[in-house]
């Protein structure tokens, strides 16, 4: 059929890429869109949403793993199709939620999940610890400095208990990102699980010229360390590679990524670094980006016992000192950041300040730095 002008949409495909977001969106919400008045939280991990109409949504939040099984993705199916009329969603963190419209639907589907209540806690709302978004790791990424769900898995439980409560004087959210490429939201958490690498890369010059373009390989390093030069492979035969200036490297990984010839991950220099003090929320007071406070922790497979207490350490201390509502930034910035050291028992090392070009200024440069134990040390 050829194309007719004047009517452009006869016998046109057009059902190409995603489905329509709304499609998938339950009636109640469908007919009520832009008219949500409120909503609130009833208990930990349980929400209402009211409509001018005086139509209600009440939405049940669950932890979910971020790497699922087809077993577990037909058991929320299952859920959903039992209670929510086949309507089921995920959120930006990893969480599942199932939505039904009454107060009758509502305590059926909470007695069914309580049945699963080791694969489908409630939880994640309000003053609690939200569920980790995090990265790939190694189960699939190419270039992580630590594991994603390992860590994750360990820090969710041990702290468990701050999930399906909502003690905390704000909600705490926590991120793990394998490598400083940061696919998770590390940059803007309040407690940021950092993977890193502390050595430049290795080059492998017997494969080089077979797998990379040099000049892509040049090009990918942000900091100019990467240079063209002759190298001598195995064989002892001088072929065309690269040289690598370490002072100027940064452990990023992106020269790993343009070329594989240039492996980064290594056993012993790699390791977690743990930031602080980010946000995404306008509330109170602007977004911030997080603040590098444990420079390096070691890969202490399967458990990571050093990230998991140095996890629980940060949140105990602010949980205790913080005001109501007072994100963890937000309190670190109130009290000072050299009394934020002191109290989470957080040695200060000059690690912590940025030293790189471009860099924005980490800590006070002013006179109204405020010497502390922590802080003495390191000055002096």
């Amino acid at each position: 059929m050829g194309y007719d002008p004047k009517n452009p949409m006869e016998g046109r495909i057009t059902d190409l890429g995603p489905r329509y977001y709304g499609d998938f969106l339950p009636p109640v919400i469908k007919e009520n869109k832009g008219k949500w008045l409120y909503h609130e939280i009833l208990e930990p991990g349980v929400l209402v949403h009211v409509s001018e109409t005086g139509a209600k949504v009440f939405t049940v939040r669950c932890g979910s793993a971020r790497l699922l099984t087809v077993n577990r993705v037909r058991l929320y199916c299952d859920i959903a199709d039992q209670h929510c009329d086949g309507y089921v969603r995920f959120t930006t963190r990893n969480n599942v939620e199932f939505m039904v419209a009454s107060e009758e639907k509502l305590e059926a589907l909470k007695a069914t999940l309580l049945k699963h209540k080791n694969v489908l806690p409630i939880g994640g709302t309000g003053a609690c610890v939200t569920n980790i978004v995090h990265t790939q790791g190694w189960v699939h990424c190419h270039t992580p400095a630590t594991d994603a769900s390992g860590p994750v898995k360990a820090v969710m439980d041990d702290l468990f208990e701050y999930f399906g409560s909502m003690v905390l004087p704000a909600q705490v959210r926590i991120a793990l990102a394998c490598c400083l490429n940061m696919c998770g939201a590390v940059h803007a958490s309040d407690i940021a699980i950092l993977g890193i690498h502390r050595k430049p890369p290795m080059i492998d010059h017997d494969r080089i010229t077979g797998v990379c373009e040099i000049p892509l390989a040049v090009a990918s390093c942000p900091l100019g360390a990467i240079k063209p030069a002759k190298a001598t492979n195995s064989a002892g035969e001088e072929v065309k590679s690269v040289a690598v200036n370490n002072e100027r490297c940064m452990f990023c990984g992106n020269c790993y990524t343009m070329c594989p010839a240039m492996p980064l991950a290594d056993p012993d220099g790699d390791g977690i670094a743990i930031l602080v003090g980010g946000k995404v929320s306008n509330t109170r007071s602007a977004p911030k980006f997080s603040k590098l406070v444990v420079p390096f922790l070691p890969n202490t497979t399967p458990r990571w016992p050093e990230v998991v207490a140095c996890v629980r350490q940060i949140l105990v201390a602010y949980a205790k000192d913080a005001k109501k509502y007072e994100r963890l930034g937000e309190w670190a910035e109130r009290i000072g950041w050299e009394k934020f050291f002191e109290k989470a028992g957080i040695p200060f090392t000059d690690k912590s300040v940025d030293d790189y070009r471009l860099a924005y200024d980490t800590w006070r440069t002013t006179s109204q730095f405020k010497y502390t134990s922590h802080t003495a040390a390191y000055t002096e």
